[in-house]
């Protein structure tokens, strides 16, 4: 038994709205039994239409990198943000910067990361980025010691709304962590996910404190937590948020060189451009 066109469109908007996660093609075409599977034309066809019909709505069918899903329109979502009250998660400066070289430098190793900022990178940080799926270690540099390369992630390009890293913004498009943090708090407001509740990034804040005190900073300059800290609220996040753990006062600070290897701050930060 063959489905209408009508029919496969419905389905596959209920379904979109009810996974709460990208669904490919794949996937989609999963939804149906042998005897009625639509063709592969039909499913694109949907999704076309899909993406018309919300074209004016405050939804819209956005495709990332593990498939399509619905997302709140970036026009609205500061109103729509207002659903969640609680305090947003912080990312620090050191860890932008970090993720910022593993996206346009990757395969990267610590190492190479490290002499890049011309400061140390703390476990706290590549933890960090591990642990929410932003980055992987793709491989092992043939080198003594054989240090982990690292690269960037499909979640990575979900959160960040991209389909692929050619829509990555060329480092001539890079502007400043201050305008990052504006396009980070927007982004954090498209997909439905609640933020960290506020006591747990209380528990962060303390961490980091207890690791400046184990960690005193002795060479780079002096940089106040408001500066090195980037408040991103996750209201209708891209993905579930989970606390994330604040780098020390030695990595939040860029120690100032010479060295041609160095990149630029100003190419370095991770335009994080949203249409959710």
């Amino acid at each position: 038994m063959s489905l209408e066109q009508e029919k496969v469109t419905q389905i596959i908007e209920g379904a979109l709205f009810a996974a709460g996660q990208p669904m490919n093609l794949e996937k989609l075409s999963k939804l149906f039994l042998d005897e009625e599977c639509p063709p592969t034309e039909m499913l694109v066809e949907a999704l076309e239409q899909l993406k018309q019909i919300y074209s004016e709505r405050g939804v819209m069918l956005k495709e990332v990198a593990t498939g399509f899903r619905f997302q709140v329109k970036e026009d609205v979502g500061k109103w729509v943000s207002r659903l969640w009250e609680e305090k947003p998660p912080r990312y620090s400066r050191a860890l932008l910067e970090t993720l910022a070289l593993i996206a346009y430098r990757q395969p990267i190793t610590r190492g190479e990361i490290e002499e890049i900022r011309g400061v140390s990178v703390s476990t706290h940080i590549t933890k960090t980025l591990l642990e929410r799926e932003w980055v992987r270690v793709v491989g092992h540099r043939d080198v003594p010691g054989r240090p982990a390369m690292y690269g960037t992630t499909r979640g990575f390009l979900d959160y960040f709304n991209l389909k692929n890293m050619d829509e990555l913004p060329s480092l001539a498009e890079i502007r400043d962590l201050d305008t990052i943090n504006a396009e980070l708090e927007l982004s954090g407001q498209l997909d439905g996910m609640p933020p960290l509740q506020s006591n747990e990034v209380t528990d962060i804040d303390k961490t980091d404190a207890l690791m400046e005190q184990e960690n005193p900073e002795t060479e780079a300059e002096p940089e106040s937590r408001a500066t090195s800290e980037v408040d991103v609220s996750c209201a209708y996040s891209e993905a579930s948020v989970t606390p994330e753990e604040p780098a020390t006062s030695r990595d939040t600070d860029v120690a100032e060189t010479g060295s041609n290897e160095r990149v630029e701050e100003s190419e370095v930060e991770l335009d994080t451009r949203t249409g959710h």
